[in-house]
């Protein structure tokens, strides 16, 4: 079946007639963060070493050895699997075929879109599908509420309107963040943005929000310093293609709203999630860099620099790299027309 996100708390309330659970999209740490939510609601525990079994890409092989052996302190087991491919197919569809009652959890950050292994699985009743994306726009504001809530903390619009354009491409690094300014803050604390900027200013977030800006406004060289910056941090290749997609998108929502009449400095203001007040002057020389045009083309090819990515074996680095210089490269071409 296709489980739809909002609906795995209940899920997991009885997982029981479900045998695999595939966690598919760009999101690695929302997957990671699911992947520890089924283990425990089937093994009660993430390190039991006798219900549950982690399995990396290269001992793919002893997953029908481990889905089927027997838990010697009794319960259901669990056996994650990371980095699946349509590799396993064969193996998957023997453990649903099966009569073993345990948990296998496919962990899929790279899984293609037209993954064998995800069709079987919204077809199965004893399977189950479900995306991780990054999360954006409300839902990204909602987490950092209720992740700072658990510290009795709250924060004011500007600097959740920060936090916002400096986190969501993926969940685990998201919370991290977000609780470090929880922490930082203190219960009955009010987060502002003084605190977010000593707590997430020199984060992978920051170095990639940098770059962006940098590419969009055509400083390439700006671009490729924050971009390694970030990288170094951790930021993961697919990130970066993500997090550049959603930049482009919010440009291309406002250079919409500018051919409705809207001038470029309200078409940024106006722009949700909304962009940071010290980002608004490079937002706003970006919209008269790329028209809706330039910005569709820009999108297309990042779209294909992912797909590139999760390519077995690909350079995913280089891929990503390459896809940031080219829009900085683009832009600086549009800034010496326009000069």
């Amino acid at each position: 079946m296709k489980l739809d996100a909002r609906r795995l708390p209940g899920f997991l309330q009885n997982p029981g007639a479900c045998r695999v659970v595939l966690l598919y999209g760009d999101d690695a740490g929302l997957i990671r963060t699911r992947g520890n939510e089924l283990t425990r609601a089937v093994a009660g525990t993430l390190d039991d070493p006798f219900r549950v079994a982690s399995l990396e890409r290269e001992t793919h092989g002893q997953l029908a050895e481990e889905a089927s052996a027997m838990a010697l302190t009794g319960g259901r087991r669990v056996v994650r699997v990371r980095d699946v491919t349509d590799s396993l197919l064969k193996s998957v569809t023997g453990h649903l075929e099966g009569k073993s009652d345990a948990l296998v959890v496919l962990e899929a950050p790279e899984l293609a879109a037209r993954s064998k292994l995800r069709t079987l699985l919204e077809g199965s009743s004893a399977g189950a599908a479900i995306g991780c994306y990054p999360e954006e726009g409300r839902a990204l504001a909602t987490t950092i509420r209720e992740t700072l809530a658990e510290f009795d903390v709250t924060i004011a619009p500007d600097a959740l309107d920060l936090v916002q354009s400096l986190l969501g491409a993926d969940r685990a690094q998201t919370r991290a963040e977000v609780e470090k300014l929880g922490l930082y803050c203190g219960p009955g604390g009010v987060a502002d943005v003084d605190a977010v900027g000593a707590c997430i200013g020199d984060g992978a977030a920051l170095s990639m929000d940098e770059a962006l800006f940098a590419a969009t406004g055509g400083d390439a060289m700006r671009a490729d310093r924050a971009l390694r910056v970030a990288m170094a941090e951790g930021m993961a290749p697919v990130g970066v293609l993500r997090g550049a997609m959603l930049h482009l998108q919010r440009l291309h929502r406002a250079r919409l709203a500018m051919q409705h009449g809207m001038s470029a400095s309200d078409a940024a203001s106006a722009v949700r999630p909304p962009v940071f007040f010290k980002r608004v002057p490079a937002f706003t020389r970006a919209l008269e860099l790329w028209p809706v045009g330039a910005l569709e083309d820009a999108l297309g090819h990042l779209f294909t620099a992912e797909a590139a990515c999760k390519r077995t074996g690909a350079p995913d680095r280089a891929i990503s790299e390459g896809a940031l210089l080219r829009i900085a490269s683009r832009a600086a071409a549009q800034a010496r027309r326009r000069a």
